[in-house]
């Protein structure tokens, strides 16, 4: 069983990718999605989207890191591929998935899923642009505003040569609500002879023994999830629907997402709020903690509040 570190806007970022590869088993993650539109990105885009690349394309943990573009241009996802490849990418994802007006009114992510040629066409050449070795591989949904084209789109994928697909099991219309319909990947699995990854509403060990269920698929994409609950991966590989991190645990974790690079602490401090608030929902100690640094804007502060919770 693989499971993977989705990529979330604004929220699996490097210092995020960091932290819940410390304390998680991921067997790979994936970055924010690169927009690419007409031009090859210079150097520091990667850099600042995938700093990992430094460092051998892994985390400080060891984790290898892929990287993920949404884009249009068949020319310009190759060039841009292979410049991440020759940056030291240990593999390329593409996004037909996000379901962000902004990006789907570029003709971006799973608006794409209307066109099944074009996915098949933007597969390809990026396949055949980067070295043979270098896994080539996509994240779609079920569809965008209905499922007429999800099979079409899973064989455009394999047949241009991907390594494997992962499917959120959800549609762009359904967007992030409850339930993701784990059953509708099972006929994606059935009919690819590449590997199907699935994704979406993994909240628990519980539900992830659900999904493999239901989908038919062994690896499974873990998001907000991981973010929720840092320890969720381990509850998984150990088959328990019980804590397996301490509060003292998690208080280390945080200090070290606090301590990563930071342009602004205004941003890191938003970032923190958010975190804490997701945590919040799952551990009686951080939704305390949540109300006592709520209103608090500088570093310094949150972490003397942080420490005191021990």
């Amino acid at each position: 069983m693989k499971l993977i570190l989705a990529p979330m806007e604004g929220l699996t970022d490097p210092i995020m990718r960091d932290v819940l590869t410390h304390v998680g088993s991921f067997d790979w993650c994936v970055t924010e999605f690169i927009r690419v539109t007409n031009s090859v990105l210079p150097d520091h885009v990667y850099h600042s989207y995938c700093p990992e690349l430094l460092t051998g394309g892994k985390t400080a943990a060891g984790t290898p890191v892929h990287v993920q573009f949404l884009g249009n241009d068949p020319e310009m996802l190759a060039a841009n591929a292979l410049r991440a490849v020759a940056l030291g990418a240990p593999a390329i994802d593409l996004n037909f998935g996000c379901p962000a007006k902004t990006v789907n009114k570029h003709r971006g992510g799973s608006v794409l899923l209307d066109e099944p040629e074009t996915v098949h066409l933007l597969v390809k050449a990026v396949r055949d642009a980067v070295p043979n070795h270098i896994p080539v591989s996509a994240k779609m949904r079920l569809g965008y505003m209905d499922r007429n084209y999800t099979l079409d789109n899973a064989h455009a994928i394999e047949d241009a040569g991907a390594s494997w697909l992962t499917v959120h099991a959800r549609t762009k219309a359904e967007g992030y609500t409850p339930p993701a319909f784990w059953d509708q990947l099972k006929p994606i699995k059935d009919a690819l002879k590449i590997n199907v990854i699935a994704n979406g509403e993994i909240w628990t060990n519980a539900d992830a023994k659900q999904c493999q269920n239901e989908s038919g698929c062994e690896d499974l994409m873990i998001g907000r999830a991981a973010v929720t609950t840092p320890d969720i991966t381990q509850c998984i590989r150990q088959n328990t629907n019980e804590p397996l991190i301490t509060w003292d645990e998690l208080v280390a974790l945080q200090v070290r997402f606090l301590s990563g690079p930071y342009k602004k602490e205004i941003n890191m401090v938003g970032r923190y709020k958010q975190w804490i608030g997701m945590m919040s929902k799952h551990y009686p100690e951080a939704k305390l903690l949540w109300n006592e640094v709520k209103r608090i804007k500088q570093l310094t502060e949150i972490l003397e509040k942080l420490k005191a919770t021990q």
